[in-house]
């Protein structure tokens, strides 16, 4: 029997959070520890994440067992947790509430008056990181849920005081259905997650539905040709960004300035109205900040503020993030894990004047890289050299009968590890001083970048 979650977070005091570490969850265990409700949680890898909720002093256990939920009046879990897991079990055994993540972003979405959901295959942390850091530069105190840290309010969620809230809409399993936005952005729509939707068109039409759940405004990427299909026929309020001249929100006279980041002209609705510099790469940025400029503007903050904090802005963790340059190789990370964003990520290292590019890649699901083995061979050929990991399964088993080397024997010159340790040692033993190492992937493949910064930095010292 279904759980009838009304009014709950009213009812209880006392919350779990199972995988409490994932980029979805830790924020919203962030914002219910500052309204005060007494959490614990699990999880079975450490991490950044973790180490930031654990310094919130919310109990943390690694690893699952029945006993760790203890005296919990709720469970909450993340979709990646399996259904025989320990902790759900004995819950569900004493008959505590068990409630899916997107079930409590939605519920707490709901607190707010003015939420905005930003959606898409691709750019959903970077244009969501963007409006935080423009909106809490303006003065507008926002709460947020964020996929990535923030370097600017250092995590990945934040308790403000106003009605304005900003989170992700991630399409896996439906969860942005659950959200009931004000204002909703599409970035693009890619086929992703086919082992849940099956097929492109039961994608944009769960975008549609998304797009139906929304009250108020829809702000789209009028470039992207799924995205207009999701919106066809809608009523709603539609404002548009782009580079088509029809675009009410439009980058005109792009350049790229000396620092090898992307400047260009912002005309809305056919007038000038200023020029925005990032300090981020590439063009998929630019259309990330018009969407972002788009939703800010329409909130309230001048362009001014908007161009000033876009300067600012200089990127989610894990969004193309320079984590250290020693001994002239620039180590990189960056969350890219599905084809069109390994494409858009290495093309842009490949023009910022590197000697080589070497590109690390976790693939992450053994479904996603069986059903896109092909693709993931080719947009990795972008890259110099191609140092490849082990498959992280995550909630799946390989019933693919796909291995990383089914992968690596499509890329010629290409080799794979079983280890980070080994990834370092290789990559070290032969990154040249002008070369840039940049990580890839939705896994921890992070923590092989954090050895090479460390080796590194011992070597030097």
């Amino acid at each position: 029997m279904a759980t009838n979650f009304d009014n709950i977070l009213g009812k209880v005091k006392r919350i779990h959070f199972v995988g409490i570490g994932g980029s979805g969850m830790a924020p919203l265990a962030e914002i219910l520890h500052h309204k005060g409700y007494s959490l614990t949680g699990s999880d079975i890898n450490e991490g950044d994440t973790l180490d930031r909720i654990k310094s919130l002093g919310i109990p943390v256990f690694m690893g699952h067992k029945a006993e760790n939920i203890d005296n919990a009046e709720l469970v909450v879990h993340t979709a990646a947790v399996k259904p025989d897991n320990a902790e759900l079990a004995e819950a569900a055994k004493r008959g505590i509430p068990i409630m899916d993540r997107a079930v409590l972003l939605g519920i707490v979405s709901q607190h707010y008056n003015n939420t905005i959901a930003v959606s898409g295959t691709h750019g959903k942390t970077t244009v969501t990181s963007m409006l935080v850091q423009i909106f809490v530069e303006a003065g507008l105190d926002p709460s947020a849920v964020i996929g990535g840290k923030l370097p600017l309010i250092d995590g990945n969620g934040r308790v403000g005081n106003s009605d304005l809230f900003v989170c992700e809409a991630c399409e896996f399993v439906d969860t942005f259905l659950k959200l009931s936005p004000n204002t909703s952005i599409i970035l693009n729509i890619d086929a992703d997650h086919l082992d849940y939707f099956g097929t492109l068109e039961n994608i944009i039409a769960s975008f549609r539905r998304f797009a139906s759940n929304t009250s108020d405004i829809l702000i789209i990427n009028q470039d992207d040709e799924n995205t207009l299909k999701a919106v066809s026929g809608t009523k709603k309020e539609i404002i548009s960004f782009g580079l088509g001249s029809s675009c009410q929100w439009r980058a005109a006279n792009i350049t790229t300035g000396e620092d090898g980041f992307p400047e260009f002209d912002v005309m809305h609705n056919g007038e000038r109205i200023g020029r925005i510099s990032l300090s981020i790469p590439g063009i998929h940025n630019v259309y990330n900040a018009l969407a972002a400029t788009a939703a800010a503007f329409r909130h309230g903050v001048s362009f001014d503020k908007i161009a000033k904090s876009m300067k600012n802005f200089r990127g989610a963790g894990r969004r193309f993030e320079i984590l250290g340059k020693l001994k002239g190789i620039t180590i990189a990370d960056d969350y890219a894990h599905h084809p069109k964003e390994l494409e858009v990520t290495l093309n842009t290292a490949m023009q910022m004047g590197y000697n080589r590019v070497w590109a690390v890649f976790q693939p992450f699901t053994y479904s996603r890289t069986a059903l896109f083995l092909e693709e993931f061979a080719r947009v990795l050929k972008i890259a110099d050299r191609v140092v490849l990991s082990e498959i992280m399964g995550a909630r799946e088993t390989n019933t693919y009968n796909i291995h990383t080397k089914d992968l690596a024997d499509k890329i010629e010159g290409s080799v794979w590890f079983d280890s980070f340790e080994k990834i370092s040692d290789y990559i070290l033993d032969n990154a040249q001083s002008g070369d840039l190492v940049i990580t890839l992937g939705c896994g921890d493949i992070y923590k092989a970048a954090k050895i090479m910064v460390k080796k590194l930095k011992e070597k030097t010292s």
